[in-house]
């Protein structure tokens, strides 16, 4: 009898070293498939649903109006991060001068890091397309708005929440196919609201 449950337990034993490692393998060929099929692009915002930040920043150097938690509730607005310094932010940069040019939505800047003399002299020599724009040196504001790395771009709704997240260089396509539909719900819910 006692041989019989020795017997028994060198049996589990042995099916344990073998299935054990079948398992976890399994498990982690599974976490990575699913990791694989998703956009690198899409990086999640616990922000998304949330009223955004508390903050107060000063306007970027030769501008009159800097850029506060308390002037994107009201109406439907865009915040882009920005940074002189930044290659895809001068990339993209062509893309808000034709939004401003539209005048569809208003888009607020939130300048990252960058000195004072850059960041002004870039606005005044590639456009400016912000109707506000704070200057955020210590970066301290954008580490609050889950920022990881410039540029950044967020839609807020009316009542000044976060609806949307766009990690990196915006293109005509991502403004047409993403952002712009996202803003004209966010525009019609306004709307529907005030009626």
């Amino acid at each position: 009898m006692s041989e019989m449950l020795l017997e028994a337990g060198q049996r589990r034993r042995t099916a344990l070293l073998f299935w054990g490692p079948v398992v976890v393998f399994a498990g982690l060929a599974v976490a990575l498939g699913w990791g694989l099929t998703r956009d690198p692009k899409v990086l999640p915002s616990a922000l998304i649903d949330k009223p955004v930040p508390e903050f107060n920043l000063p306007p970027v150097k030769g501008r009159t109006s800097g850029l506060a938690s308390a002037d994107l509730s009201g109406e439907v607005s865009i915040v882009n991060v920005f940074a002189s310094w930044c290659l895809p932010c001068k990339a993209e940069h062509p893309i808000w001068m034709d939004l401003k040019a539209r005048n569809v939505v208003p888009i607020h800047g939130l300048n990252y890091k960058d000195t004072p003399d850059d960041a002004s002299a870039w606005l005044n020599r590639l456009g400016d397309p912000y109707k506000r724009t704070g200057a955020d040196l210590d970066g301290r504001v954008a580490i609050d708005w889950g920022v990881y790395g410039v540029p950044e771009t967020f839609i807020v709704s009316a009542d000044g929440r976060i609806a949307y997240k766009h990690v990196g260089p915006v293109t005509q396509e991502i403004v047409d196919g993403t952002l712009m539909p996202i803003v004209d719900r966010l525009l019609r819910k306004a709307d529907g609201a005030k009626s």
